[in-house]
């Protein structure tokens, strides 16, 4: 008997069943237990971002919320220290005011920086001025952290001087320049290429001033070349000329040139105006707009303070906010007012510029070294044990993974690829020749990649009837890259050039021949992987790649300048072509294997043999997990799993889900020792890379919505209410033959629209699932009910052939061949619609799962060091067992009252004429359970079944004489693993009690080292496990709100001043008050109340009892863009909100258009000075907020109110609760207390317990429990009886019924508690039926103390009840 093991894992789950499995015919195979271990990921984003292949961590933006914080506290900390130096100096005493005082002195500290630069300011004006010049130091670029979202630098102030010098635009430079520079892309500044713009759009206007308004030029802006045509269109169904000469290049430019002095047509000058748009458009972003305003401060030879008061006197309202320069800019300015001030104040020394430009405000640290994050080397490390800090730890030392822009790795990679390729031939494979390699590995050396057409012309095959096992092999991205960049340096020396076009001996010669010429080194072409030592380094190509991937950058505008001296100083690149090169941005991303253990294997590749072989021949183990069997037999077990380090997995996500598997497997060797097996399934996510996951979702994403509109055709065409999936695929599959004319593509029998549902026609497996089960869109098709009987176990192609003959097979071949080139259906479906025997027997035979993956190969390391088996199964075997064995019924069953109390059970008419219910749009997804049920079938499948499924893709069993399948199949079904199998099955699912990871921690204690004088400092800090609060920040404000309030005892003399609304009632009610000596209980109830002893008014009428007050209400309030959701009653500004109800009104109320497009359309709060309204400031309905901080004025002093607090700014809620913790008082009353994750944190790292057990114990106060987020609760069963306090809940016998009235805490809010039920995965069904099965609720603390608090392991076992 052996005991086996299964593993389900998922990317938030993992299903587990531990079975014994009989080894022989006297054996009895039994299941022992099954379990579910869920483990939210700490927020969906995670989940979504891992499914869709996305690499962004939970934490991405916490980090960069955190930079933030950083980059402020350095400012500050370099702001203090200038400050010291500055009074040390004498610039400024303790007294002096740095910030703007008085009246018209908003900007006076620009006005005098303007003025440093050319005259004398006093030292503590100078002082303001280098502080203003700290806060803001300008854009540093770094060659490494360049985004595109940003735009790009541009470096073109050459051209810009000779457009300005010569008063050219960018178009008649370009007509200037010679040929071969008018191919070539240049860099022009914004201001260039709009001024090109207007002149073209002034002259043209004259012509056609009816297209050339005002009005639709503002709508042109920001627009693309493609956006302004289709605009153009859209307003005056024009379009632009088309540009059908030989060199449309050339011909776009005399348009642009002729547009500035001649008349053109509407289509040409339409046209140019978009290639205009289009390149202002690409010259903008962030970087274009700091290289146009560093080139106006290099025309207008201004400083940063000249430019922003020159732009204030023209516009009083230019903003200077987000008008960034470049650090270069800045320090260009900084040394101009230096030297300035120096003929002035003798206190300017060296020493203390030094002082103050390189130490305090530009002082800029290096970035900090990555290199630790760096993985090492599978071969070419060791893990040691290490002391440190007294305590031992495991290390790993060795070889850290080669970049793979390596050319070392690239190398690598081709002839990798190049070995598992294989040229196919009517079902022959066939390995490629020494010298076809040695060719393809020459024309891979400079390509990004050749396609297997491009490969089998190469290498001599016809396409048409060869073909490779790959449908593309990588080439050498790296000289792909450096290749591109050195034909650019050719067509800008002079020379033709079109390198793609030419064989890898050819474009060699030719950059040899051109760079020869330029006296560029052209031993950068070659490179020799197979050399010893560091001959391989020394290579100039390799230190080329070097110190182009390495190069961070420098404080030049560009961030390269001296990367462009260094490519001409060691390889002679002229400057010119050198910032072609610099530009260079290799890929980013690491391989696998370190450059010393790709030395050794490379050698035994070339020679042709495959990966683990060439890793075998170089003396290492390909994998470890490949033992032999003498090997596994002595190979030493550990007792139990060690959790993975923190960080050291690359995916954070992947660490998360194995250990959690580590957690789940320990436990269950605890509970019941070590199993003989493991079997393990991963899921569809686990299996696939990144680039994979996208696709899937995108395809996912696609397919449901094509899946809703074929949903509104069955209602309308056929009037169904309840849609199917077979519905569904009905309508796609008949779709799919439009081109065909709606005809079976057997039988060529047109399909009747309106019989389509109907029994006439059937979803046909094109190959039959006997022989290949796979149910998927690819492999069916619809066909009428008898041509699908009578095709039987025949694959489509055999179908037609036999059926209807040679002549009808060649039609039928015909038509498929068609439907492809018309993509109407699929590659796969085509193979499988011309599929026969001999192809089955030759394709078929493959596994889904691809052991050689990241996270499969960890998976499996990582069991193996526990058992001596591990063996992977796949999803596609898995659904042919759970099908032959009927455990899916098993699940409907356990499901089948739940779906009956929903109403989503029907009955429907069998084939014998029997009424039988069906779950509607039923999913085991539904149940957490379906984890252990998979679970269960992957513990039973034996090695064996999956050979024989297998082997049943590559022929027909059932018609095999010499395949005995007895011992397997009955009935064509695989046997069940036991008798009885279902209802044992269905009671040990019926036991489970899933377990839930809660949210438990809430600060890590990180130990932070930082270098000083005194050597390596440490210092142990907490850091919460999460956000403190919601990311909002919100505004506070007071607004009036009157209401009539009965006078009474209430009424003091200071109530009636501050909040009587009647000036004339609060004076007679004063009087009143004076007459009993200020005490409003006499003078306003009893006897005196105004009901009885009225005050009269002036005009005879007596003040009512109830008078109209006026207070101040505290509103938090937050600024929204305008937009067609916007609540105008929440618009705080009265005025805002009046102009924006007219504005509505103009529209007949319709907020869709009256607030969309409001660049082009906007609302003005004043129109003649051109001030829009774009966002408003509205009441967020906030109750209790938090304070940041305190509000200070602009001297730094705390602002307090009348009673002397502190009043709060920037205000934050703080929303995700920690806990809710139940007290019993004195009385006998429940009570709660709400924490809050913020306040938790403090608590933990005050040292103040987190759960404050002792809360009013003083006042008699009783602690029961606390309730956090994913716990458990056993909840009483007034229907069946059950009481969670008369049973044993320690006892596993007792989990079946334990197991319906569990619940785990859903949501937590205020005297509002929601619970799910633990076996459920979502809560889509919490309707008010459910309400007491699938989920349960609590408004009050009634009834909190008759429930029980459990807390359930990794395996599913209560092991304590009520609170730790």
């Amino acid at each position: 008997m052996k005991k086996i093991l299964g593993l389900d894992l998922g990317t938030t789950s993992i299903g587990w069943a531990l079975v014994n499995e009989a080894e022989n015919n006297h054996e009895q195979s039994s299941i022992i237990k099954l379990g579910v271990r869920v483990n939210p990921l700490s927020v969906d984003k995670e989940l979504s971002n891992f499914e869709k292949g996305k690499g962004i961590t939970i934490n991405a933006d916490r980090t960069a919320k955190r930079s933030a914080r950083r980059n402020l506290q350095r400012f500050k900390l370099r702001r203090e220290q200038l400050v010291k130096i500055l009074k040390e100096n004498g610039f400024i005493n303790t007294n002096t005011i740095l910030c703007e005082e008085g009246n018209h002195s908003t900007f006076k500290t620009y006005y005098s920086r303007a003025k440093a630069a050319t005259e004398k300011v006093s030292l503590e004006e100078l002082a303001r001025i280098f502080l203003m010049i700290n806060k803001k130091r300008g854009y540093k670029s770094s060659r490494k952290a360049k985004s595109t979202d940003e735009g790009f630098i541009i470096d073109g102030m050459e051209i810009a001087k000779k457009l300005y010098d010569e008063g050219l635009t960018p178009g008649q430079y370009i007509q200037s320049c010679p040929e071969h520079i008018k191919i070539t892309n240049q860099d022009f500044y914004k201001s260039d290429l709009e001024k090109e713009f207007s002149k073209v759009w002034d002259f043209q206007k004259e012509f056609y001033p009816e297209y050339l308004t005002e009005d639709f030029k503002r709508k042109l802006i920001g627009k693309s070349n493609r956006s302004s045509a289709q605009l153009f269109n859209a307003t005056y169904k024009l379009y632009t000329a088309e540009n059908k000469g030989k060199d449309k290049k050339q011909q776009a430019i005399k348009w642009r040139v002729d547009a500035l002095s001649k008349r053109l047509s509407i289509e040409e000058v339409a046209f140019v105006l978009c290639e205009l748009n289009g390149a202002i458009n690409n010259s903008s972003g962030y970087l274009g707009a700091i290289s146009d305003r560093s080139k106006e401060l290099y025309f207008n030879r201004q400083t940063i303070g000249q430019y922003i008061v020159a732009n204030k006197e023209i516009d009083p309202h230019f903003s200077v906010k987000n008008k960034v320069f470049y650090r270069q800019d800045y320090l260009n300015e900084f040394e101009t007012i230096w030297r300035c001030q120096k003929q002035f104040h003798p206190e300017l020394t060296d020493e203390l510029k030094h002082i103050i430009r390189y130490i305090i405000i530009f002082y800029q640290r290096p970035l900090k070294s990555q290199k630790g994050l760096i993985s090492y080397c599978e071969f070419e490390s060791q893990i040691v044990e290490k002391e440190v800090d007294g305590k031992t730890k495991k290390i790993t030392i060795g070889s850290k993974v080669a970049p793979k822009s390596s050319p070392l790795f690239q190398d690598f990679k081709i002839w990798q690829g190049i070995n598992n390729l294989l040229i196919i031939n009517d079902g022959t494979k066939i390995e490629l020749k020494e010298q076809e390699k040695e060719k393809l590995h020459q024309e891979l050396s400079y390509v990004s990649k050749l396609s297997d057409k491009e490969i089998l012309k190469l290498l001599g095959y016809n396409p048409k009837t060869h073909s490779l096992n790959f449908k593309e092999v990588e080439g050498n991205r790296t000289q792909y890259v450096l290749f591109e960049a050195y034909e650019k340096i050719i067509i800008a020396s002079g020379h033709n050039s079109n390198l793609q076009s030419l064989s890898y001996n050819e474009a060699v010669n030719k950059v040899s021949e051109i760079f020869n010429i330029l006296g560029i080194h052209t031993d950068i072409l070659y490179f020799n992987p197979y050399l010893q030592g560091k001959e391989i380094e020394n290579q100039p190509m390799y230190q080329l790649w070097h110190l182009l991937y390495s190069y961070e950058g420098d404080n030049s505008t560009t961030g390269n300048e001296l990367l462009i001296e260094q490519l001409q100083k060691k390889f002679s690149f002229p400057k010119e072509y050198g910032k072609l090169l610099a530009n260079i941005n290799f890929e980013d991303d690491y391989a696998s294997l370190s450059s010393k253990a790709i030395k050794k294997i490379l050698p035994y590749l070339r020679e042709g043999h495959k990966y683990n072989k060439a890793c075998e021949l170089a003396g290492y183990r390909h994998s470890k997990s490949s033992l032999t069997k003498k090997e596994l037999d002595n190979k030493v077990l550990l007792d139990r799993l060690e959790n993975l380090p923190k960080n050291s997995l690359r995916n954070p996500v992947v660490e998360k889900i194995l250990n959690q598997m580590i957690n789940v497997v320990n436990a269950i060797i605890a509970e019941y020792g070590k199993p003989d097996e493991i079997r393990i399934e991963l899921a569809r996510e686990l299996k696939n890379n990144a680039k994979k996951r996208a696709q899937l979702t995108n395809d996912i994403n696609q397919a449901t919505r094509n899946n809703e509109r074929i949903k509104e055709r069955l209602a309308k065409d056929f009037g169904l209410t309840h849609i199917s999936s077979n519905d569904i695929l009905r309508l796609k599959l008949y779709d799919e033959l439009a081109v065909n004319g709606y005809k079976t593509l057997y039988s060529n029998k047109k399909i009747d629209y309106n019989q389509l549902l109907s029994e006439e026609y059937q979803i046909e497996h094109i190959i039959p699932r006997q022989r290949k089960y796979d149910d998927s869109f690819s492999n069916k098709t619809i066909e009428l009910s008898d041509v699908n009987l009578k095709k039987s176990n025949r694959t489509a192609y055999e179908f037609v052939l036999e059926e209807y003959g040679p002549e009808r097979l060649n039609e039928y071949v015909g038509k498929i061949s068609n439907l492809l080139e018309d993509n109407k259906i699929s590659a796969t479906k085509c193979k499988n619609l011309l599929a026969h025997g001999d192809e089955l027997k030759n394709g078929f035979i493959h596994r889904d799962i691809n052991d050689t993956q990241y996270i499969a190969r960890k998976a499996k390391e990582i069991l193996e060091q526990i058992v001596r088996r591990v063996i992977s199964t796949s999803g596609s075997i898995t659904d042919i067992l759970r099908n032959d064995w009927q455990i899916v019924d098993v699940m409907k069953e356990l499901n089948w009252d739940k779906y009956e109390k929903l109403g989503e059970i029907e009955y429907l008419r069998n084939s014998k004429g029997n009424f039988v219910g069906h779950i509607k749009d039923w999913s085991k997804r539904n149940d957490h359970r379906h984890h252990a049920m998979d679970a269960l079938t992957i513990a039973f499948t034996k090695e064996e079944i999956i050979q024989h499924i297998n082997t049943s893709h590559a022929r027909d069993i059932e018609n095999d004489e010499n395949n005995d399948t007895t011992s397997l199949k009955f009935n064509n079904k695989y046997r069940m693993p036991m008798p009885n199998f279902r209802a044992e099955a269905k009671k040990h699912l019926e036991d489970i009690l899933v377990s839930i990871k809660a949210k438990n921690k809430v600060v890590t204690q990180n130990i932070n080292k930082s270098k000083g004088a005194n050597g390596i400092s440490k210092k142990v800090q907490l850091t919460p496990r999460g956000q403190l609060h919601l990311e909002t920040v919100y505004g506070k404000c007071n607004r009036y709100v009157t209401a009539e309030v009965k006078v009474g005892k209430d009424f003091t003399a200071e109530y009636i001043n501050e909040k009587v609304a009647d000036k004339a009632i609060a004076r007679l009610l004063l009087n009143r008050l004076s007459e009993y000596n200020g005490n409003p209980q006499k003078a306003f109830t009893g006897q005196n109340s105004l009901d009885k002893n009225p005050i009269v008014l002036k005009n005879g009428k007596n003040i009512p009892s109830k008078v109209k007050v006026v207070t101040f209400e505290e509103i938090f309030t937050i600024r929204k863009e305008i937009n067609k959701d916007i609540k105008l009653d929440k618009v705080i500004d009265v005025g805002v909100r009046r102009i924006l109800e007219e504005r509505l009104k103009q529209y007949n109320d319709d907020a869709d258009k009256a607030f969309s497009n409001l660049d082009e359309n906007p609302i003005y709060l004043n129109k003649e000075k051109g001030i829009t309204i774009k966002k408003v400031t509205i009441d967020a309905g906030l109750s209790k907020p938090q304070a940041l901080h305190g509000k200070k004025d602009k001297f730094g002093n705390y602002i307090t109110d009348k009673d002397g607090n502190t009043i709060g700014a920037d205000f934050v809620n703080t929303g995700n609760n920690h806990h809710i913790a139940i007290y019993r008082d004195s009385d006998g009353n429940l009570q709660e207390v709400l924490v809050s994750f913020i306040e938790a944190t403090t608590r933990a790292i005050c040292g103040d317990p987190i759960i404050d057990r002792n809360y009013k114990s003083d006042e008699g106060w009783e602690f029961l429990f606390t309730m956090k987020q994913n716990e458990m609760f056993v909840f009483p069963n007034k229907e069946t009886g059950f009481d969670p306090k008369e049973i044993d809940l320690l006892d596993p016998a007792n989990y079946p019924v334990i197991s319906p009235n569990l619940y785990r805490v859903q949501k937590l809010s205020y005297k509002n508690y929601v619970f799910r039920h633990h076996l459920e995965t979502t809560l889509d069904k919490t309707t008010i039926t459910m309400r007491g099965t699938t989920w349960r609720d609590f408004r009050s603390s009634k009834g909190l103390d008759e429930i029980v608090k459990v807390r359930i392991n990794h395996i599913g076992q209560i092991v304590t009840i009520g609170e730790d």
